[in-house]
């Protein structure tokens, strides 16, 4: 799988291989939004019960330099959100519940989801496509890769745990010109640059400071010279938050702001906000009861509650339909080296937390189904 990425909603042969392994398993399965596969599991004891299990499979645009054998063979593509590791997990979690499905009642539906990387995001397709339906589940369960988190724990938090997500494309236009004759231009590098900066007020004067928000900007593209002041610049952003009156206030705000910076400069501002996941929210009781259930399988002392995450994941889109419970795997390790953080070049797992990942979903599935 890591070997092997593919950006969202082009996982052509990462369908092919999910489909395959779940055929040597033994287990049907069907397509869903075009890579999306979905997968039963029917126990064999009677039960009407049903429980989701999901996993995402796309890869990052990004290169990778790890020193590794299973080194991505696909230049510029990398799985460095752990998106393998999750499907890894879940195939291993599928082929548990297949073998043990004469001592359990209830239905498992098995999701392994395209494009949780880019926006409008594989949850919110697979969901119009009826991936919640036929059989209704009555909660679903995820599990994300952590490597601030050491190999053989898990994160575990009721409530709010990921940040809704919005990408913002800002062009900043004015009139290019030779570098040396400034005054004979409107220059959009020092526009851009003031609304940079004067943007992060959102941030640090005008969100409550009870209320986690972010603003990021992550690609700045001017297309001069050292000597040519272009056009035009373009800025690239994320602004995370917690709460969605705050977020459409600060959108507003953040718009009416670049616009009016650029007007007061002689230029001109396109300023775009494309919505993204809402925040996730793992329901209470059943969160509750999947605390208690990993205590039970790990021990007390490797079930822990960090701090929310400002990052984005659509598996948010779940859970505003269904009961959701969301965790973290932990897969750090600092005596072997795998310390790199998400999205990062030399993102790696410590792969002995596989054999933590995939007997835990199994048994939390097993338990949910009341067995």
């Amino acid at each position: 799988m890591h070997a092997h990425p593919e950006l969202s909603f082009q996982e052509y042969e990462t369908s092919q291989f999910i489909k395959d392994r779940l055929d040597q398993i033994g287990i049907s399965w069907q397509s869903m939004a075009d890579t999306g596969v979905v997968a039963i599991i029917k126990g064999e004891k009677a039960s009407d019960r049903v429980v989701a299990l999901r996993a995402d499979i796309d890869a990052l645009a990004i290169t990778e330099t790890n020193k590794v054998d299973y080194i991505s063979k696909n230049e510029g593509v990398m799985h460095a959100c752990g998106h393998d590791g999750h499907t890894s997990s879940l195939l291993g979690t599928a082929a548990i519940l297949q073998e043990i499905k004469h001592k359990f009642g209830g239905t498992v539906k098995l999701i392994f989801q395209p494009g949780e990387e880019k926006i409008p995001g594989g949850a919110s397709l697979m969901i119009k496509d009826g991936v919640l339906k036929n059989p209704v589940p009555a909660a679903i369960v995820a599990q994300h890769v952590l490597p601030a988190l050491d190999c053989g724990k898990v994160d575990i938090r009721k409530g709010r745990v990921m940040a809704a997500a919005d990408e913002i494309h800002v062009t900043v236009r004015g009139k290019g010109g030779h570098a040396a004759a400034p005054h004979q231009t409107t220059d959009p590098v020092m526009i851009a640059a003031y609304i940079l900066v004067a943007l992060q007020q959102v941030v640090s004067r005008m969100a409550n400071p009870n209320l986690p928000t972010v603003l990021s900007f992550g690609k700045v593209i001017a297309n001069g010279l050292t000597n040519i002041i272009p056009d035009e610049v373009y800025l690239g952003g994320t602004f995370r938050s917690y709460d969605e009156n705050w977020r459409r206030e600060a959108h507003e705000r953040m718009k009416e702001m670049a616009e009016g910076i650029a007007d007061s400069m002689g230029g001109s501002c396109d300023f775009t906000i494309v919505g993204g996941y809402p925040f996730l929210n793992n329901e209470e009781n059943l969160t509750g009861r999947i605390t208690s259930i990993a205590k039970d399988y790990l021990g007390d002392g490797n079930v822990v509650e960090l701090e929310p995450f400002m990052y984005g994941e659509d598996f948010a889109y779940y859970s505003q339909v269904i009961n959701g419970c969301f965790y973290f795997l932990g897969t750090g390790n600092k005596e072997k080296g795998i310390v790199s953080t998400l999205h990062t070049s030399t993102f790696d797992i410590d792969e002995d937390a596989f054999a933590l990942s995939t007997g835990l979903m199994a048994y939390i599935a097993i338990r949910e189904l009341g067995n």
